[in-house]
């Protein structure tokens, strides 16, 4: 099933933010890429590289068809005009207003298409002193103030091992404001312009520790911590449950789990389920998020109990007394756990290059279409000109002929 068939979206992007329509070609969206006739050099940049191809490419322009023009060229931007006026949508998925300084930006393609929506994802954004920075992922995270730097032995300084949080939520934000775009221009006849900076994304995905020391610049009587501290103020997210007992991970006798018996009716069913009844007497807690911080005593008997099970079987304990017990795996483990194997899964490298994660998006009693390859350079232009602009084989010679296309 393809829910977004019908939806037509021209995207010129270099590297990581093409993502912005990964997703939307996953569904089932036209997205035609738009490339100069060198190609996006994403293919060549990142690591690893899978039979010659990075496999960053390999999944973020997946689904896509791919066109090469080389719009210094006056044939090349009526073409892109010309498609634009077919399309839904027009992504610029690198700096701010490079289509304007090539004369096809916002203003000259609603006159062609009044419905069309334009995005511009970027690492700053159009506005604000660093608008005309250059700039790569890590930078929307450490701005953020996402990630901190390591120091080593020697005293030099690294960059930790994190989520990179910018460059994929700010395409998850890009996505959600192109079809936000595209429903009201369906409905009103009116396009519009948007814009998102990566930078913008990582903070407001990492909301809750930001607005939290905002809200800790008001005073004690005003903002407190909850019932279950006593109303004492905790450090903001998860640095406020570092300390934590009945929130936490231990080690089983095989690897480790992640326990959160915080709320009293949970930690009752996992003490009754371990026939230490006398725990939950001796510290029966408050009845929601009391993690038993600092408590010790406490932390050693738990650290005894689940050193006994293995990994599997505190799950399989979790699932029979109703206490939240999770795995804890690691980015080469995942793929074998079986929910991993149940709910996702790997698209096959047969036909996409290399393993990929689908879409975690599901359609309840229907199967998602698999997406395509991502494309070589140019692979679909001739293609495109046929199918989107009805060109005949005269007029795509003629192109090819004036250097339009590369």
């Amino acid at each position: 099933m393809k829910p977004l068939e019908g939806v037509r979206i021209i995207e010129c992007s270099m590297l990581g933010p093409a993502a912005i329509t990964t997703t939307l070609a996953d569904l089932g969206a036209d997205v035609i890429k738009v490339e100069p006739p060198a190609g996006d050099y994403i293919r060549d940049m990142t690591w690893p590289i899978v039979d010659g191809v990075s496999l960053m490419h390999l999944h973020v322009n997946r689904g896509k068809r791919s066109l090469t023009l080389d719009l210094r060229k006056d044939e090349a931007k009526a073409t892109f005009i010309e498609l634009a006026s077919k399309a839904d949508a027009v992504v610029e998925a690198m700096r701010p207003e490079a289509l304007e300084r090539l004369g096809i930006g916002y203003t000259k393609l609603r006159e062609a298409n009044p419905k069309i929506v334009f995005i511009t994802i970027s690492g700053y954004g159009m506005t604000g002193p660093y608008k005309d920075y250059p700039s790569h992922g890590i930078a929307y995270d450490t701005w953020a103030g996402i990630v901190q730097p390591e120091v080593d032995a020697d005293g030099f300084t690294r960059i930790a091992d994190h989520v990179s949080i910018g460059i994929n939520a700010g395409p998850l934000y890009g996505a959600i404001g192109i079809l936000s775009g595209i429903v009201h221009a369906r409905a009103t006849g009116e396009g519009m312009q948007l814009e998102i900076a990566q930078s913008d994304a990582a903070a407001a995905f990492d909301w809750l520790r930001s607005e939290t020391y905002k809200s800790y610049e008001r005073p004690e009587s005003e903002v407190t911590g909850n019932r279950s501290d006593d109303f004492k103020r905790r450090a903001p997210a998860i640095a406020g449950m570092r300390e934590g007992v009945r929130y936490q991970m231990y080690a089983s006798s095989d690897g480790h789990v992640l326990f959160m018996a915080s709320e009293q009716e949970f930690w009752r069913n996992f003490c009754e389920g371990v026939g230490r009844t006398d725990l939950f007497e001796r510290f029966p807690g408050s009845k929601y998020a009391d993690h038993a911080i600092g408590n010790k005593e406490l932390q050693r008997e738990l650290t005894e109990i689940f050193r006994s099970k293995t990994s599997a079987e505190w799950l399989a304990f979790g699932g029979e007394h109703n206490t939240p017990i999770a795995p804890v795996n690691t980015p080469q483990t995942i793929g074998d756990d079986p929910q991993f194997r149940e709910r996702l899964g790997w698209l096959a490298r047969d036909s996409l290059g290399a393993e990929q994660l689908p879409v975690p998006i599901k359609i309840v009693g229907e199967q998602m279409a698999a997406p395509d390859k991502a494309p070589t350079v140019g692979q679909q232009s001739d293609e495109v000109l046929r199918d989107v602009l009805g060109y005949d084989d005269t007029r795509i010679d003629e192109l090819h002929g004036s250097g339009a296309l590369g």
